[in-house]
Parts: structure tokens; C-alpha cells; sequence
């Protein structure tokens, strides 16, 4: 709720006969004090409630773009703001912190974050990558066996060090196997083309700057996540506590978010434009990165949470992480799916 403050008027005391005038311009000033106060308490409520959501650059989030820049979240009585994060790892604890009521994660980080104790949940699927997350490598390098004794750039506990773990698992390697070297998906083209880091882990719009270096000849993608549908999933989380206080809120921010989507069905060059100026890139550039996402319409999203041994519901793919995650020793025991979602605000969606 927004603020306001009155302002004490000074009191005047007249004689004789000014006092009438003076009578007058008290009963004049009264109304429009009162009108006044009016108007900024109707001003102050009508601002309605704020939420801060933590985000990164990446091009599945574009619908957010879009209803941040146009304030989709206006017609629903909400203030969104979205803050920009450069490290994914780091949103989680502000989450936990307060520092933000919500953020967008990817499925393995909720895991993560539930076996750690958090009751950090998922409202809403977002999108799956198909091609945005990617190993990018040097022209020497062929397959994933390749990758042995090797050094490989990505950010550990995050998607990049997920996808990573995945593919040298189809190879029977491990992480045992590479030499890793700490660094986030940011840095990752200025290390390629540096010649100091064979291959790396990261994602749009980085992937496009590696991938493009020397005319397109200089780094290849050896493994995306087209190559696993479903692993790589963005969603947007609540902390439990924020779920139970905050709920018309998050409807709210789910509601703007489709806005947003359908903004981009139905003008597609004005939401590349709207997009681009928020990650950095040319509307082109963005047109060609969302080729690499998969945002998923509400029709489809209750399926996330449905029982299946399909990647695309979290039953079937928290099953994978969850075991990768407890292979690695970054988590001691699986969570049950159960705990990591919140469904009832897709369910409340889908229904209409």
C-alpha cells in the first residue's frame, strides 16, 4: 500500500471584519483539504501492492519483458519490478532472504533448494529450453568423450553445471573427468575466444556470441538441451510463506505474464524490439533466440504436474535431476515432487 502525508495548515485568528472573510476562506479551505486528502489516499491505494521478482537475461522470460515494459500488471491493481540478477545461484537466497518475493529458477535449482530444507515452490511452468542452454566447443572437439581431462567453463550449481552433468553422463563420464573452471555464463564467450578455454557451458543470448566468433567456424555446440527435452525447465517460485500471504498477488503476476505472451503472438516486431532492449540484443537477435525456447501456453501448463514418466511433467524429470543432484553429492536425499509445486493458481488459470 502506497504512503501519503498530511500537512498541518497553520491556524489564523482574524478580528472584526476580516474575521468573516477569514470564516469564509475556513470553510473554503476545509473541502478542498479534505478533497485533497481524498485524492492522494484514492492515489496512494490506487497504486496497489509491489512485488519484486528476481530474473536473468534469457530469452524464455521474454513475456515478462514484455509486461514490465508495457505494465500489463496496471489493469490488476500490481506493481511489478524486476530485478536483474547475473548469477541464476544467487536468486535462490534472496528468495529465501526476502529480499524478493519470487523469482525465476530452473526445475533442478527448485530441487536443489527443496532437499536443502527451503519451501521454495514452483506456481507456475514457464518454459523448456530447446537449444537455448548449450556445451559449446572448439572445432577439435567432436563428441562429449572428447571432453576428458579437458577444460570446461561453467557455473557451478546452476543449469549449466545440470546440462553438463547429463551429458557427460551419456559418454559414462563424469565430473571427475574434466578439469572444471568457475566462471559464470556471461563470461564464458570472452574465455573461448580467448584460446584459454576449450569448451563452456551457457546460454542465450551468450551462446549466440560464442557461436558466431570467426563467421561460425571457430566454436560448434556439441549438446543443447534439444538433445534432452523437458531437463532444462524455467519456473517461477514462491517461498511458501509469500504463497499463503501473498496469493491474489501471484494470480495477478501469473495473469500479466500470459498478457505478455499473447502481446508477442499477436505483434511479434514490437515485442522483439521490447525484448531486445531489455537482454541487450537486436530484435533479429531475439527473433532467432526464441527459436531455442519453448514458452508454454496455459492449455499445456497443467501438465507439469501431472504424474509421468515424460520429461515434460516433474514428476518425470525431477526423477532424473533428482538423482543426478544426489550422484554429485549436491543434494543428500531426493525431495518428493510433491513438495516442490504449488498448482493451484495454473489450475485456477486453466479452468477458464
Amino acid at each position: 500500500m502506497g504512503t501519503f502525508t498530511l500537512f498541518k495548515a497553520s491556524t489564523v485568528t482574524l478580528t472584526g471584519p476580516g474575521k468573516t472573510a477569514g470564516t469564509l476562506m475556513n470553510r473554503l479551505f476545509k473541502p478542498l483539504a479534505t478533497l485533497a486528502l481524498v485524492a492522494a489516499a484514492s492515489s496512494a491505494f490506487a497504486a496497489g501492492p509491489s512485488m519484486k521478482i528476481g530474473t536473468v537475461v534469457w530469452i524464455g522470460y521474454g513475456p515478462f519483458y514484455v509486461a514490465e515494459a508495457l505494465d500489463l500488471y496496471k489493469k490488476y491493481n500490481l506493481k511489478v519490478s524486476l530485478q536483474v540478477f547475473t548469477d541464476p545461484a544467487l536468486i535462490p537466497s534472496a528468495i529465501a532472504s526476502g529480499a524478493i518475493d519470487g523469482g525465476m529458477l530452473t526445475y533442478d535449482q527448485v530441487v536443489g533448494q527443496v532437499a536443502a530444507g527451503q519451501a521454495q515452490k514452483v506456481v507456475m511452468p514457464i518454459d523448456y529450453s530447446n537449444g537455448g542452454d548449450a556445451i559449446v566447443a572448439d572445432k577439435t572437439i567432436t563428441k562429449i568423450a572428447d571432453f576428458k581431462g579437458k577444460k570446461v567453463g561453467f557455473n557451478p550449481l546452476s543449469p549449466s553445471d545440470f546440462l553438463l552433468s547429463y551429458a557427460l553422463k551419456t559418454a559414462g563420464l563424469t565430473d571427475k573427468d574434466i578439469t572444471p573452471v568457475n566462471m559464470t555464463p556471461e563470461g564464458v564467450p570472452a574465455a573461448m575466444a580467448s584460446g584459454q578455454m576449450p569448451i563452456g557451458v551457457t546460454y542465450e543470448p551468450s551462446l549466440s556470441q560464442i557461436v558466431s566468433q570467426g563467421g561460425g567456424k571457430k566454436f560448434k555446440v556439441v549438446f543443447s538441451s534439444k538433445d534432452a527435452p523437458g531437463l532444462i525447465a524455467d519456473v517461477l517460485v514462491f517461498d511458501d510463506k509469500v504463497i499463503k500471504a501473498k496469493p491474489t498477488e501471484i494470480s495477478s503476476i501469473l495473469k500479466a505474464y500470459l498478457d505478455g505472451l499473447a502481446y508477442m503472438k499477436a505483434k511479434p516486431e514490437e515485442s522483439y524490439k521490447i525484448i531486445g532492449k531489455f537482454m541487450g540484443v537486436t530484435p533479429k537477435e531475439v527473433k532467432e533466440q526464441l527459436t531455442g525456447v519453448y514458452n508454454i501456453p496455459v492449455a499445456e501448463m497443467p501438465k507439469a504436474f501431472v504424474k509421468s514418466t515424460s520429461t515434460t511433467s516433474y514428476y518425470g524429470s525431477g526423477d532424473v535431476i533428482g538423482k543426478l543432484l544426489l550422484a554429485k553429492g549436491q543434494i543428500k536425499s531426493v525431495p518428493t515432487t510433491e513438495a516442490t509445486f504449488d498448482a493451484q493458481f495454473v489450475t485456477a488459470l486453466a479452468k477458464k
